[in-house]
């Protein structure tokens, strides 16, 4: 799916405007050329006539075009981020389990792989109606400026994303405000317990005793820092680059009178002074946004922060076992976490062990990022009504599109999520690693 625009330079000299009758007898026939006889088991198709494709058999999903354009609109850009913009656009709608619609963007990257059938399909689209002028899906692009990954720019991707309203947020994750894989003992673990094991799964891994140091690079709402305080007796530090967290989790310290014990500041991680010294150092979900030529320095400078034989819990996305395919990234990239890099645990291990570290464990969290994914997306769909009191329609669909996208790909394997610990040997070779998984 790539680039039939590119293809035809020329598109008005090739039809004249289709009628309504023509324009759905077309989209019928562009639906059947790239389906070629297959049965979808989980998605049908609903016309802005109300007719139905294939038929009006009930299914899990339903993909709903809401004008003669909609087809044209979807898939003429011929990448993700211009099939997700339609949708921004209300070019279409998708009703039901809309994991279960990604069926359908599955079968259209099989259906559209080779020139030949990319000429074929963009002919046939060029005949539909243009898109309406007043679609701005795209103007909700990022905007950044700078070098990738330099601090400036860093603050613009993570402002991006983070600084939209923290009472968004709140409508659909937990109590603690996790945004990060939770882990479930159970399926049918509900959020909250599931992101409270999730911490305590942590804090276990790094063996964390009253009176130590703790640091969490990227901490979010706090919800880690805050736990580790009061179930573990740390003294918790936090750094985000999130003004809307920082006072959040400000609140948070004050309310449940945790000052003196817990502290967050507005910080880069390679800002913090390293006359600093830790016991443990978690990361959760921030180095996903390092960069794959900034790992060194990532690894590099957490290995300098921590006391010898302390422990680092990184807990990030990676690229899993499962070939991505086509440009898996794009709509991602430029609507919800710009400069985003994921790499292979390889890659990851490799950068963490050419700084020094020993790597003592590695667990994936595949499945448990696919569960908490779908509990996001049911609190977030539950909450339409309310969301639109703090964002438009535009980012409540993004944020429903790339956690649905995110949940298809974590079960299909073409993501996953590690959470690696790794140590800094002391001297004679020792450190506070635990024995076994679960703790010393």
């Amino acid at each position: 799916m790539l680039g039939f625009e590119r293809l035809m330079k020329r598109p008005r000299l090739w039809r004249k405007p289709p009628d309504q009758n023509s324009a759905q007898k077309l989209t019928l026939l562009i639906l059947g050329s790239l389906v070629q006889g297959q049965t979808l088991k989980n998605i049908n198709v609903r016309l802005w006539d109300h007719s139905m494709w294939p038929d009006a058999h009930p299914r899990a999903a339903t993909l709903v075009l809401n004008r003669p354009s909609a087809l044209r609109e979807m898939l003429l850009p011929g990448t993700e981020a211009g099939a997700g913009e339609a949708y921004l656009d209300l070019a279409f709608d998708l009703e039901g389990n809309i994991e279960a619609a990604f069926e359908l963007a599955d079968h259209l990257m099989e259906r559209t792989n080779g020139w030949t059938k990319k000429l074929e399909l963009g002919h046939l689209l060029l005949q539909l109606p243009d898109r309406p002028s007043s679609c701005d899906g795209h103007k909700r692009q990022a905007q950044l400026n700078g070098d990738c990954h330099s601090l400036k720019r860093d603050r613009e991707a993570i402002s991006f994303h983070y600084n939209v309203s923290n009472d968004f947020y709140a409508l659909w994750l937990d109590k603690q405000m996790a945004y990060s894989c939770a882990y479930f003992h159970q399926p049918t673990d509900d959020l909250e317990t599931a992101q409270i094991s999730k911490f305590d799964h942590i804090c276990q891994k790094l063996a964390l005793r009253p009176g130590q140091r703790l640091l969490d690079i990227g901490c979010g709402w706090g919800g880690l820092i805050l736990y580790a305080a009061r179930n573990y007796g740390v003294e918790a530090e936090g750094i985000t680059l999130s003004h809307h967290q920082m006072e959040y989790v400000q609140e948070r310290i004050k309310g449940e009178g945790m000052v003196g014990r817990v502290s967050v500041r507005l910080q880069d991680y390679r800002e913090l002074p390293e006359d600093c010294s830790y016991d443990a150092i978690a990361s959760v979900g921030m180095v996903e946004h390092v960069g794959r030529g900034k790992l060194s320095t990532y690894f590099g400078k957490a290995l300098r922060l921590m006391k010898p034989g302390g422990l680092f819990l990184n807990h990030g996305i990676g690229l899993g076992p499962v070939i991505l395919p086509g440009e898996s990234g794009s709509f991602i990239q430029y609507h919800v976490f710009p400069d985003s890099d994921l790499v292979s645990i390889g890659d990851m291990l490799k950068a963490g062990e050419g700084q020094g570290w020993e790597i003592r464990d590695v667990e994936s969290l595949r499945e448990h990022y696919a569960l908490t994914l779908r509990q996001w997306i049911v609190r977030l769909e539950a909450n339409h009504d309310s969301a639109l009191r703090y964002v438009d329609e535009g980012t409540y669909r993004i944020w429903r599109l790339y956690m649905a996208g995110c949940a298809h790909n974590f079960q299909l394997g073409r993501v996953s999520i590690y959470q690696t610990l790794l140590a800094k040997l002391s001297q004679n070779g020792t450190s506070r690693a635990p024995a076994v998984r679960r703790g010393a």
